[in-house]
């Protein structure tokens, strides 16, 4: 599948999400580590030049949604790689493609930095039955400094435990991993109501082989469902086969929890 807005996403990504959707290109999180920035995107969000005004996006997006259904109920779709799907400029556009797939029983996944008014807007008018369709997922790095202007790590976590107190499917992508101790404090901070963990290094980065083996047997004593990416257990030299069994494959579906 590759359209407009809805896309099957190779390389590392696929390891997040079987498919995706995107809208904008750029981002004002501003994270010093951003991988989109090598594609020359700017630190505000603009549609994607395929789409000639927001309203056509979803019009696009309501045609390839509903060509592929039987597909994307199976699997779902993330958003955002290109953007964070719930800055401010974005976030309406996001919510009225989250509502048409919830309409037609398709799971969406967020990936996000933002903590905004939406996150009690959504605790307090999103449908109960469709909560579960709804994973939200927020990258913890541990380093504020880094995400200059993205909600703070602390706030991430906060609204992480609302989020998953309220009803939703909440999940963590630790990913880039800076630190490893300052990836062990974020996950030892929300393992309470963390439903998955997703973790990846940071592109380019050469890591101590011995600690990494060492993160990932501190991560298995875990019986959070977790996935480290192929470059994480590459640099590890771990196979996959071998990790115990709260380590899932890329075909996870949180949803299903």
């Amino acid at each position: 599948m590759m359209g407009k807005a809805i896309y099957m996403p190779n390389g590392a990504a696929s390891e997040y999400a079987k498919y995706a959707c995107n809208f904008y290109c750029g981002c004002s999180n501003s994270c010093v580590y951003c991988f989109n920035k090598r594609w020359g995107w700017g630190d505000v969000p603009t549609l994607k030049k395929c789409f000639k005004t927001e309203s056509h996006a979803l019009e696009v997006f309501e045609m390839e949604l509903m060509a592929n259904l039987p597909e994307l109920q199976k699997h779902g779709f993330l958003l955002s790689f290109t953007t964070d799907p719930l800055l401010a400029d974005c976030s309406d556009l996001t919510w009225e493609a989250t509502m048409m797939a919830m309409e037609h029983d398709v799971p969406v996944k967020f990936l996000t930095k933002t903590v905004g008014v939406w996150t009690e807007q959504i605790i307090e008018h999103m449908h109960d039955s469709w909560k579960k369709f709804i994973a939200i997922g927020f990258t913890l790095t541990g380093r504020d400094e880094l995400e200059p202007n993205a909600s703070t790590n602390a706030e991430r976590i906060k609204a992480m435990r609302k989020l998953h107190d309220a009803g939703f499917r909440v999940w963590c992508s630790a990913e880039p991993i800076i630190n490893i101790k300052n990836t062990m404090d974020m996950i030892g901070k929300t393992y309470e109501f963390c439903d998955h963990y997703k973790i990846g290094i940071l592109s380019g980065k050469r890591y101590d082989k011995d600690e990494l083996q060492k993160f990932i047997v501190w991560c298995s004593g875990s019986n959070k469902p977790i996935y480290f990416k192929d470059s994480l257990l590459s640099q590890a030299g771990i196979r996959r086969e071998d990790l115990s069994a709260n380590c899932v494959d890329r075909n996870f579906k949180i949803w299903e929890l």
